[in-house]
């Protein structure tokens, strides 16, 4: 460096003499800063774009030609031993930051588990039961939850006179228009779209109005299940309910059709199964009956048939309801279906696969 001061004129040494003094200055700022807040406070006095390295580099311009190159190495040489003593001091600190952190860290604390997101019981409940009919061929469908009094209750052999078409337990929308009540909705809407063979299961969202209370709620999902083809009969129905009967809930698990009455099925049938609390011996859950009911059932009745254009005499069918929320308190023995609403995650965390 002495050489290069020699070689250059009088306001080149000046530069060269001001590049040494911010050198030694700037270096040792860097060095001695204590904290993050002191560090960037030094880097901006002499590192940055209205700092002294850059007053200097600035006026290099105007000096003599000759003189030029010089104060430019120079600077260079600078502005590096900056930039070096602050990238070391950086690094200083945040190994600084991170010993302190771990040192005030209690290890004897335990440990915190994070929330892993997951299927809700009543929707693990729903794919299940839809997978296990899809083993004997039937699709899993959709349709709309709000609907027409014609599919919700006329096109099943509902009377608008009946109870449930009532303003007291139904959402009306507007005239004519409500929330649909039950997923049967869809039979209708799938049966006049296409003709048999027809194996379908329909998930989704009802709505009655019905209480807020442990084993009811205003919307719920329901499961609705419907075969029809030519030479369906009351054995391939019972066979089909005892197989998804022993696919969800176990080989040893019995089933229990009794008589029934529903507008749209004839004969009609509750389907009930041993209680897998007690294996039918009798508890609180199934009220000591050893029993508890899963869904309502039947053949379709010849009526519907005829609403949707089908011929009774040619074709015939079973359908089935269920409702999953119950379906999953019976597996989890949950005691009440409000808790499967709240989103509480200390509860729901207990059912993530």
């Amino acid at each position: 460096m002495s050489n290069e001061s020699g070689a250059a004129t009088g306001a080149g040494r000046d530069l060269l003499e001001r590049l040494d003094r911010i050198r030694s200055e700037g270096v040792a700022a860097l060095e001695e800063a204590g904290d993050e807040e002191q560090l960037e406070e030094a880097r901006v006095e002499y590192l940055g774009r209205s700092g002294e390295l850059a007053t200097i580099t600035a006026g290099i311009g105007d000096l003599p030609p000759e003189d030029r190159p010089v104060v430019g190495r120079r600077a260079n040489r600078v502005k590096t031993r900056l930039q070096e003593a602050h990238e070391s001091r950086e690094r200083e600190l945040e190994r600084e930051a991170r010993k302190r952190e771990a040192e005030s860290r209690d290890l004897t604390l335990p440990g915190r588990a994070e929330w892993r997101g997951g299927t809700h019981p009543v929707t693990q409940v729903i794919d299940e039961i839809c997978d296990i009919f899809s083993e004997i061929g039937f699709s899993r469908v959709r349709g709309p939850e709000a609907e027409t009094e014609w599919y919700n209750f006329t096109a099943l052999n509902i009377p608008l006179d009946h109870p449930a078409a009532d303003m007291h337990d139904t959402f009306y929308l507007d005239e004519g228009v409500l929330l649909r009540t039950h997923t049967s909705p869809v039979q209708a809407r799938i049966m006049e779209e296409h003709e048999p063979p027809i194996r379908i299961v329909v998930p989704g969202l009802c709505y009655r109005r019905d209480a807020f209370d442990p084993s009811h709620a205003p919307a719920f999902e329901q499961i609705e299940g419907l075969a029809v083809d030519e030479g369906v009969d009351f054995v391939e129905f019972r066979s089909a309910i005892d197989f998804f009967v022993h696919r969800f809930f176990g080989e040893d698990t019995r089933t229990r059709f009794r008589p029934s009455y529903f507008p749209f099925t004839e004969p009609s049938a509750e389907v009930d199964v041993s209680c897998p609390m007690c294996d039918g011996a009798g508890c609180s859950t199934c009220k000591n009956s050893g029993w508890i009911e899963i869904m309502g059932a039947g053949m379709v009745d010849p009526a519907v048939f005829e609403a949707v254009g089908y011929d009774p005499e040619r074709y015939t069918g079973y359908a089935f309801g269920m409702g999953p929320a119950r379906i999953a308190m019976i597996r989890h023995r949950i005691p009440d279906m409000r808790l499967l609403y709240r989103g509480d995650v200390r509860f729901l965390e207990q059912f993530v696969r």
